[in-house]
């Protein structure tokens, strides 16, 4: 598998500094699942983060700090154990991280003909919704953009846009700057995992007219 398109290096920095936002480390992290190159770029910036860190001069450290760390471990420990259980197999999504089968799903819902949407509960609160979202074969999306920031990797088949073909791996931004319209490759369903904020912004008359049932 041969991934072509990837997180931008601000993106992928971010994500080593933990600085990105809970909804968007899903989605990064399952990019980095197919990606050496990512991977690679990712530890490294985890390296030059920790020497910065080792350089630093100690600091004293507040006499109340271990007691509020052990009371935050408290309050996870129940939600990670009950997260432990794997909600989808296996062989219902290929590509799909290991991590993220430990979360939480709802069913498949029907967003429009051919496309179907499953949500992914995550394990605290989050700006951004992932979900999954399935499009049949040939599946020809209504012209689009976004009112924020939309992230997407691809789990099993491929789509083309504007922006070239992403197949199983490849990594898609998509924001308020970006006017789009994917098509599904004619072979094969394509299954992908989506990080959104905001919503979709369809174009055009027909877009205008479905615009109130489309919400992903």
């Amino acid at each position: 598998m041969s991934v072509e398109h990837h997180p931008s290096d601000e993106m992928l920095a971010g994500f080593a500094a933990g600085t990105l936002d809970l909804g968007q480390r899903v989605a990064v992290a399952t990019h980095l699942m197919s990606c050496p190159r990512c991977s690679a770029f990712r530890r490294t910036m985890e390296q030059v983060g920790g020497e910065m860190l080792a350089g630093l001069p100690p600091a004293d450290i507040d006499a109340g700090a271990l007691k509020r760390l052990e009371a935050r471990l408290d309050q996870t420990a129940a939600p990670a154990a009950a997260a432990a259980r794997p909600s989808i197999p296996h062989t219902e999504i290929p590509g799909l991280p290991d991590f993220v089968r430990r979360y939480p799903a709802g069913r498949w819902k029907w967003i429009a003909p051919s496309v179907y949407l499953r949500p992914i509960v995550l394990p605290a609160p989050s700006d951004t919704r992932v979900f999954l979202l399935k499009s049949g074969p040939g599946t020809k999306m209504l012209q689009h953009s976004h009112t924020d920031v939309e992230l997407t990797c691809v789990l099993s088949g491929a789509f083309s846009h504007q922006g070239g073909r992403f197949g199983p791996g490849d990594f898609d931004l998509g924001d308020e700057t970006v006017n789009h319209q994917p098509v599904v490759d004619a072979s094969e369903p394509c299954v992908c995992l989506v990080a959104m904020q905001g919503q979709l912004r369809l174009n055009g008359l027909i877009g205008r007219i479905m615009q109130p049932f489309v919400r992903l």
